[in-house]
């Protein structure tokens, strides 16, 4: 196998691990609000987001920038109950055009967070090497090969359970955001505990 491809393929795997279960949290709290017709709007979605996370993802392993590694694991579940909330508190359908671009911000920042998780995992399995170029790379599309494979899953599920099975989309919305907050929650307590040890 390829060097691009072994980091592809770990890149993948990391992200729709257990592991990575906060970044498949806040991709599907991302994702919560839309249906499988909402597609384009998605893919601008994820689109920011992995603008936000290749950033710093790049910088981290680069060495470019260096942040404390419990700060980032705590903020990365709060990233995710801001967006679950956000989605829960959703204003009128005549403001939702303006809650969809904030969505793109949130998004594209939360997305600066994320990449200085990610940079944890890659790192450690560059080791000491000096070319990062294509591991980095391979590592990064393999990360959104993960998380198209999410946001295609929770697509999915929207349209089986709002078109088939009726459930009204708020109620699906609210369920969803409200389980999402609820684990985010706690994973933040948690890891602000972690701060201070």
């Amino acid at each position: 196998m390829s060097e691009f491809g072994l980091y592809f393929q770990l890149g993948w795997q990391h992200i729709v691990a257990w592991d990575g279960v906060d970044h498949i949290l806040f991709i599907t709290a991302l994702c919560a609000v839309y249906l499988l017709k909402d597609w384009k709007k998605v893919l601008i979605l994820v689109t920011a987001f992995t603008i936000g996370h290749s950033v710093t993802l790049a910088l981290s392993v680069l060495d470019i920038v260096h942040i404390s590694t419990p700060l980032i694991e705590f903020l990365i579940p709060v990233t995710i109950f801001i967006t679950a909330l956000f989605n829960i508190i959703r204003p009128p359908a005549e403001e939702q055009q303006r809650a969809i671009q904030l969505n793109y911000l949130f998004a594209l920042f939360f997305g600066l967070i994320h990449g200085m998780g990610f940079s944890n995992r890659l790192k450690s399995l560059l080791g000491t090497g000096e070319n990062v170029v294509v591991p980095l790379l391979g590592f990064n599309v393999g990360l959104e090969f993960g998380q198209i494979l999410i946001v295609i899953c929770v697509l999915l599920l929207a349209g089986i359970i709002v078109n088939i099975t009726g459930v009204k989309r708020r109620d699906w919305i609210m369920f969803l955001s409200s389980a999402i907050f609820g684990v985010a929650f706690v994973m933040a307590i948690e890891r602000f505990k972690a701060l201070f040890t």
